[in-house]
């Protein structure tokens, strides 16, 4: 097998642990590219590629957070992970563990690790590298690893996310969810929302937001409810997708540019958490970006003829 083939055979688990670490799809790419220019420019051929590779981009992802929790600090508003649609690895036998940690609200926990914990947590818990591969991915003892992974537990287990095991339930909960906010039906809405549920919008300082934060079923099925059928009016579609493993959607102006995504997190029936981003910085990914201030101001001359 040539060293390209042996590459895009391991490029989506590359892109998957980057991505994880990074918590931005923009990055990963960047650090996979940079894995595979380290692998060709080697003038040896490693004894495991996997091994090589992975080390790589973890090293390089490590690298990367490093300096991306400078900016992380200074970011206006809510940080959410860019979205993403779906998880090019995959392995039926750790295929929960995969799905679980891809979640934003997983991908928020990981953000309270240190990039060291986080990269150990990642190739330990999700992807289920030995300690030996662990400690040569990071560079740092098995027994160092041991203590990184600990401490990364303890910080997981305390706010842990848990989904809906059905996936089918939480798929028939987002349809009602849908097709309750295509038609503004606020009462609709309130009954599939948790009581404290909360609304939270990530807009970087660059895009109005649909909500900075908003709490309380009522009042979050209000806001849904008057803003949905306003943006339905100037031609505002959306399709449903699943967004980093959730029940989700995408959100287009009338030209089929994406506005925003959305995305869900479901537990015991009910709609715990929602969960848009709208900085176009993080969708250049998913296609062309609307120009979410202009659709605010249509939506906004909506409201006023309506009133």
């Amino acid at each position: 097998m040539s060293k390209v083939e042996e590459f895009e055979e391991l490029r989506p688990l590359l892109f998957s642990i980057a991505y994880r670490i990074l918590g931005s799809v923009g990055e990963a790419e960047d650090a996979v590219q940079e894995t595979w220019l380290r692998f060709d420019g080697s003038s040896t051929r490693p004894a495991s590629a996997k091994a090589f590779l992975s080390a790589a981009v973890t090293r390089i992802s490590i690298d990367v957070l490093r300096s991306a929790r400078v900016r992380r600090e200074e970011y206006v508003g809510p940080w959410f992970p860019e979205p993403l649609l779906s998880d090019p690895y995959q392995d039926p036998a750790q295929a929960v563990e995969l799905a679980d940690s891809v979640s934003m609200a997983a991908l928020l926990l990981l953000e309270r690790l240190s990039p060291l914990e986080r990269a150990v947590f990642v190739l330990r818990e999700v992807f289920a590298f030995e300690f030996g591969e662990v400690a040569a991915a990071v560079g740092r003892s098995e027994a160092a690893c041991r203590q990184l992974l600990v401490r990364a537990r303890r910080h997981m287990e305390a706010g842990r996310p848990r989904f809906e095991a059905d996936r089918q339930e939480r798929h028939e909960l987002a349809t009602r969810f849908f097709d309750a906010l295509k038609s503004g039906d606020v009462d609709g809405l309130r009954d599939l929302l948790a009581a404290d549920v909360h609304l939270v919008g990530d807009g970087g300082g660059k895009a109005p937001q649909l909500a900075k934060a908003v709490m309380g079923a009522q009042n979050v099925a209000r806001v849904l409810g008057t803003v949905f059928p306003l943006m339905s009016r100037i031609d505002v579609t959306f399709e449903p997708r699943e967004v980093n493993g959730q029940p989700g959607a995408i959100f287009r102006d009338r030209d089929g540019k994406v506005l925003h995504t959305l995305a869900l997190d479901v537990l015991d029936g009910q709609i715990q958490t929602i969960r848009t981003v709208i900085n176009p910085d993080k969708l250049g990914h998913l296609g062309p970006v609307a120009d979410a201030w202009a659709v605010d101001r249509e939506v906004k001359q909506a409201r006023r003829r309506m009133n």
